[in-house]
């Protein structure tokens, strides 16, 4: 389906991890620990002059974690030396790098909608707070200071009107017409 193995990387890893663009630039090899399947947030990579890169620290100390890797991702990343990037290689990608990877990756999965990195963003945060209920976890895995940030700026709910009345009928013992 996508050909590209850098898209497949670059798929993998946004899609089923809660990193910042910022922080996925910024990866290296030597941030991934196949063995205790741990990636290590360590840098982030912005390009405040168009297209030239800058290697920084994370945007807050709360942002420099380990993040738990899936470990199923494993056969979608290229092997390479530790210190270069896993997205790019001796030199980070670009935002309009990662912008036209987006677009293929939209076309070659028949995406309908705009595929951004902030939306899988918000999709595995939302995931990861929807499975564990756990808002300083989910915090946690967002490399956020505040729970607040957490929830105001990336956990969406999902719920309907009528999933919600279940839970309400429940409490007060009355049974669904």
């Amino acid at each position: 389906m996508i050909p590209n193995s850098q898209d497949k990387a670059y798929l993998a890893l946004q899609a089923l991890h809660p990193l910042r663009l910022e922080e996925m630039l910024g990866l290296k090899y030597g941030d991934v620990d196949e063995e205790s399947l741990q990636i290590y947030v360590r840098r982030s990579v912005t390009h405040p002059k168009r297209n030239q890169p800058e290697i920084k620290e994370t945007k807050t100390e709360a942002s420099k974690r380990k993040v738990a890797l899936v470990k199923e991702i494993l056969p979608y990343l290229p092997q390479g030396p530790e210190d270069h990037f896993i997205l790019g290689g001796e030199k980070p990608l670009s935002y309009q790098q990662v912008t036209r990877m987006c677009e293929r990756i939209q076309k070659a999965l028949a995406f309908e909608e705009r595929i951004t990195p902030r939306r899988f963003r918000t999709t595995v945060l939302t995931d990861i707070y929807e499975s564990t209920k756990d808002i300083k976890q989910t915090q946690e895995a967002a490399g956020h200071t505040t729970a607040a940030m957490t929830l105001n700026h990336y956990v969406k709910g999902r719920s309907t009107n009528q999933h919600t009345a279940q839970p309400i009928s429940g409490l007060y013992d009355l049974e669904s017409a």
